[in-house]
C-alpha cells in the first residue's frame, strides 16, 4: 500500500504564525499582504487545536515581521503565535498582543469621522483586548471586531 501522507517541508530562515483561528487565515494572510511577497508561504486550516478547536498556520520563508505588521495580525488573531526560525530551528517565539492603541490600522467605523473624510491618519484605544474593541480618538466611536476594517 501507498503512503499517501504529504509533508511540509520545513523552513531555514523565516516566520511560522501558528494558532491562528481557523477562520481568520484569510483575514491574516490579506493584512500582511502576503500575496504580494516572492517568497514561498505554506498555509494550512483547520488542524485540531486544543486550544482553539481549529486552528490555520502560515510559513513564510525569508520574512521577518516589523512591530507595525504583527500589529495587525493581532486585530484578527489575537491568540496568534509567532515562530522565528533561523538554521529550520525556532530562535524566537513571540505570542501576538493587541496593544493598547492602533494607529493608521483600522478604518473608523462612523462613516461621520474625520479620518473617513479628511485627510487624518486613525488612532484608537484599545478597549477590549479580548474581543478587539477599538475606540476611535477622535469621535470616540466604537469599533468591533464584526466591523473591523483594515486599511
Amino acid at each position: 500500500m501507498k503512503d499517501k501522507t504529504l509533508s511540509v517541508s520545513a523552513i531555514q530562515e523565516g516566520t511560522v504564525i501558528d494558532h491562528i483561528p481557523a477562520n481568520s487565515l484569510f483575514d491574516v494572510i490579506n493584512i500582511l499582504k502576503l500575496d504580494k511577497l516572492k517568497s514561498q508561504i505554506t498555509f494550512g486550516s483547520n488542524f485540531l487545536s486544543k486550544q482553539l478547536g481549529r486552528k490555520a498556520i502560515v510559513k513564510i520563508e525569508g520574512k521577518f515581521f516589523s512591530a507595525e505588521e504583527i500589529n495587525r495580525i493581532s486585530l484578527v488573531a489575537p491568540q496568534a503565535k509567532l515562530n522565528i526560525i533561523h538554521d529550520y530551528s525556532v530562535t524566537e517565539k513571540h505570542i501576538v498582543e493587541v496593544p493598547d492603541t492602533i494607529e493608521g490600522i483600522a478604518k473608523c467605523m462612523n462613516p461621520k469621522c474625520i479620518t473617513n473624510n479628511e485627510n487624518v491618519s486613525t488612532k484608537f484605544k484599545v478597549v477590549d483586548k479580548q474581543n478587539v474593541a477599538l475606540k476611535c480618538h477622535y469621535c470616540e466611536k466604537i469599533t468591533d471586531r464584526k466591523h473591523l476594517e483594515i486599511l
